[in-house]
């Protein structure tokens, strides 16, 4: 009763694995800002930002409108928008991406749809935040 511990499971986010994957299922939409510190798979769709510190993987499902910024991605599905990645980007041969893409290095699949204006380099830098731009004006 009072005062045991519980054995078992805990769903506290310090039980979370440092390498856990975030996920958007197939079917899922959503709609505004993510903010995620792991990587994060999107096989449903997204409508607005991505802000990942780790990798994003783009299903083949997977639509997004919007922008994301990555340490690393791979696009197997659509992407329409800003893309910033600070190390590799992946083109799979059934991805659709349009837009804006600024990478450290690229890499594109025969096949694939790449529409984009693309600046690459050996280092990126970090998508100034609206408040940053705010500041700045």
């Amino acid at each position: 009763m009072f005062g045991t511990k519980k054995s078992g499971p805990s769903n506290t986010p310090s039980s979370l694995s440092p390498n856990s994957i975030n996920s958007l299922v197939t079917g899922t939409k959503v709609e505004g800002t993510i903010h995620a510190d792991n990587d994060f798979r999107i096989d449903g769709q997204l409508k607005g930002s991505l802000n990942c510190k780790g990798k994003v993987i783009i299903g083949s499902t997977g639509v997004v409108s919007g922008d994301i910024s990555c340490q690393n991605a791979v696009i197997e599905g659509t992407f329409d928008g800003n893309l910033k990645v600070n190390e590799l980007l992946a083109v799979k041969e059934t991805a659709k991406v349009t837009g804006d893409v600024t990478a450290g290095t690229v890499n594109v699949d025969s096949g694939a749809v790449f529409n984009v204006t693309c600046n690459t380099g050996a280092s990126v830098k970090k998508m100034p935040t609206k408040e940053a731009i705010k500041k700045a004006n």
